[in-house]
């Protein structure tokens, strides 16, 4: 790597393998504009925001220039500024401003740099043709005339996720990004995983509202309101609020829905802990009866959708069991149904979820009964935020307050849910004969935390050597199934996780970089070492309740079989 010194507006800074020199200037505390750079992605270099000036007057983008020993630029000469502000004007010009009511304002990168360069006025008209807004998929919206062509949502799509789904189309002032044909996205096979709404930089592409409807609900005096939040909520909601990232705030967020009106919180830790048990009881199943291998684990339902759109012939192989959040909202559907017609009252299930995917989830037919979903909406953590500055919630100044039993009671291994790798640590922990302190801490050495794309690891069981492997990303996903498919590779359990980090860097979070989401993962982590108990078969209140059912009961109610399009 690269080690040296360069000038930068007069003061020498050492550099020493930064992968570019905007990477040097951040160093040295000088915040450069951006529109197309995004750290967690390839160099695209084309907004020219984050232009600089050598001793020469040449100017080029800092982010696509590698750093030299002696190297002297300006970030912020009278040609920087100009040709800047300049850039600013051109987008504006080409921007669909209502500002005012936009899914991003506030958070709108084009906003905020419009403010900062002081550009006030637009000089030029906007000639470009003005396009239909596509909000056909259940979780995406996507509005064309907001774009400003910086391709993050392109690169992210392509390099995180593998799908490709949407790109550049058209030469000169007719580029576009769209997907194929510019067909909806309701026609493409967009797994609704979000991503792209989540580096968008303006109000281009953004997750569905549907705050709307949970005010309505929350409203309603014949509902009753319940509210589950998932795992990965807890540790990434209190951001917004000047909380740090990683800080356990689940406590003051019962205390905000509660005083927003809703009538009763739970905890999805307390159906993670069901998907435990009904997955492990699955996988050993398997393992006697010798396959189908490799399982595949099933709370992600974008990685699903990815199968049903790209490989069907492994629907098979995926566990039958609904995600946690499906499991939940069976469970609650059925538990309130006679509570309901006694005091005529209906319940009305909203999920606080990390994922954007969740609300298509959320829709499908197969969580449906007599018609109606047993999810009635699905709210992201950004959704949730938004509601709460809505009402003058001030999240860090709440008391605390507990989820409301019997279904706020979860085990440190459905915690780790939120968690890349922690689907299949959980199953591991119930699974294993060794129920002890140190075998505990054996497995948290197994090699399946951390972000790597793919992770491997073996166990005993009994005399079974198991293989296992942890994914991170559809692309890495696709990857690892033409290796089974040649027969190079053999696994018996399979985690997919289709977003960067787990369910930390689902879409739906507030924006983050992956910094952001390991120290997400980190406090499910330090939760997970602090609490009660570690294993799903701890949970007095999911193994009584799964002991009521009994066994056929709970298949019907927890299980899911996915058949082919």
């Amino acid at each position: 790597m690269a080690k040296g010194t360069m000038i930068i507006d007069g003061q020498r800074v050492s550099f020493d393998g930064e992968k570019n020199v905007l990477s040097v200037i951040r160093k040295a505390g000088i915040e450069m504009p951006t529109f197309c750079y995004y750290s967690d992605l390839s160099v695209y270099g084309a907004c020219r925001m984050c232009v600089v000036e050598d001793e020469r007057g040449k100017i080029d983008s800092s982010c696509s220039m590698q750093p030299r020993d002696g190297m002297v630029i300006k970030t912020n000469s009278k040609r920087l500024l100009k040709h800047r502000r300049m850039i600013l004007e051109l987008l504006l010009a080409s921007h669909n401003c209502n500002c005012t009511t936009c899914g991003k304002s506030g958070q709108c990168h084009l906003q905020s740099l419009a403010q900062q360069f002081g550009v006030r006025r637009i000089r030029f008209d906007d000639t470009r043709e003005h396009y239909e807004t596509d909000s056909s998929s259940p979780a995406i919206v996507r509005d064309p005339n907001k774009c400003i062509l910086c391709g993050d949502c392109v690169r992210v799509c392509e390099e995180m996720q593998g799908m490709n789904i949407i790109d550049f189309a058209y030469r000169g002032s007719q580029l576009q990004v769209m997907p194929a044909f510019d067909r909806k996205l309701s026609e493409t096979k967009c797994v609704s995983c979000g991503q792209c709404a989540a580096v968008c930089q303006t109000g281009a592409i953004t997750i569905k509202n549907e705050i709307g409807d949970a005010w309505r609900a929350i409203h309603d005096p014949k509902k009753r309101v319940v509210v589950q939040i998932a795992p990965a909520v807890r540790v990434a909601v209190g951001e917004a609020f000047g909380i740090p990232a990683g800080q356990n705030v689940l406590d003051q967020l019962v205390t905000a829905l509660k005083l927003m009106g809703v009538d009763e919180v739970y905890d999805t830790t307390f159906s993670a802990d069901m998907t435990t048990i009904e997955e492990s009881s699955e996988f050993l199943r398997r393992l006697e009866k010798g396959g189908p291998f490799p399982m595949f684990t099933s709370c992600c339902p974008a990685w699903v959708k990815f199968l049903e759109n790209e490989n069907p012939k492994y629907l098979n192989n995926i566990s039958t069991c609904k995600s946690p959040m499906e499991m939940f909202a069976a469970v609650i559907r059925e538990k309130y149904a006679e509570k309901d017609a006694e005091s005529g009252l209906e319940t009305f299930n909203i999920a606080i979820m990390p994922c954007t995917a969740k609300k298509m989830e959320a829709a499908r037919d197969e969580f449906k009964r007599n018609g109606r979903p047993d999810v009635d909406l699905v709210l992201t953590t950004q959704e949730i935020v938004d509601m709460m500055k809505e009402t003058g919630i001030q999240l860090d100044q709440l008391e605390l307050e507990s989820p409301d039993l019997p279904f706020g009671l979860g085990s440190g291994a459905a915690v780790i849910y939120g968690e890349t790798g922690g689907v299949a640590e959980a199953v591991v922990r119930h699974c294993l004969p060794d129920k002890s302190k140190n075998a505990l801490r054996e497995i948290e050495f197994l090699g399946l935390r951390g972000d790597a794309p793919v992770k491997e690891a073996t166990i005993h069981v009994g005399e079974t050597e198991l293989k296992l492997a942890v994914v991170n990303g559809l692309v890495n996903a696709r990857k690892l199934l033409k290796e089974i498919d040649e027969g190079r590779k053999f696994y018996h359990l399979i985690e997919v996780m289709t977003c960067q980090g787990g369910c930390v860097g689902g879409a739906g979070q507030p924006y983050g970089l992956k910094a952001t989401k390991l120290e997400r993962g980190e406090g499910l982590q330090n939760m997970d070492h602090s609490a009660m108990f570690k294993r799903a078969e701890r949970n007095p209140v999911v193994v009584r309740m799964l002991d009521e059912m009994g066994e056929q009961h709970a298949h019907e109610l927890l299980h899911v079989h996915y058949a082919k399009n």
